[in-house]
């Protein structure tokens, strides 16, 4: 990302994209959430990375069946036009029972071009 100063925002000031996946998301609406991406994005989570559309889609599928969970977004930030921060908090029975996760996106053309999920 780049090396702009990042600046709190309130969470409904998010782009569309971005909020429409993460209630996608929350919601296990992968064939909502997918539709966030660009054709050739890329997902970086737990270590993996996932290119393209469809393991993007099989990704999701997958972190919608794995565990269960509650998330709230906690924080949203602005690094510039085209560079966003969503902090959730997660609960459930995953290893651990929470953790903070900072979902950094990248836009291209109003849809995400990569997306890291990183504590």
């Amino acid at each position: 990302m780049p090396s702009h100063q990042p600046h709190t925002i309130a969470p409904s000031d998010l782009p569309e994209t971005i909020t429409r996946y993460l209630r996608a998301h929350r919601d296990h609406d992968t064939s909502t959430a997918v539709t966030a991406f660009t054709r050739d994005a890329t997902v970086t989570d737990d270590g993996s990375t996932y290119r393209g559309a469809t393991a993007i889609e099989q990704w999701l599928n997958r972190s919608a069946t794995e565990f269960t969970y509650t998330i709230e977004l906690t924080d949203a930030q602005q690094i510039d036009p085209a560079h966003y921060v969503a902090t959730h908090h997660l609960e459930g029975n995953f290893p651990g029972g929470s953790v903070d996760l900072c979902y950094q996106f990248s836009l291209r053309d109003d849809l995400i071009e990569r997306l890291v999920i990183e504590p």
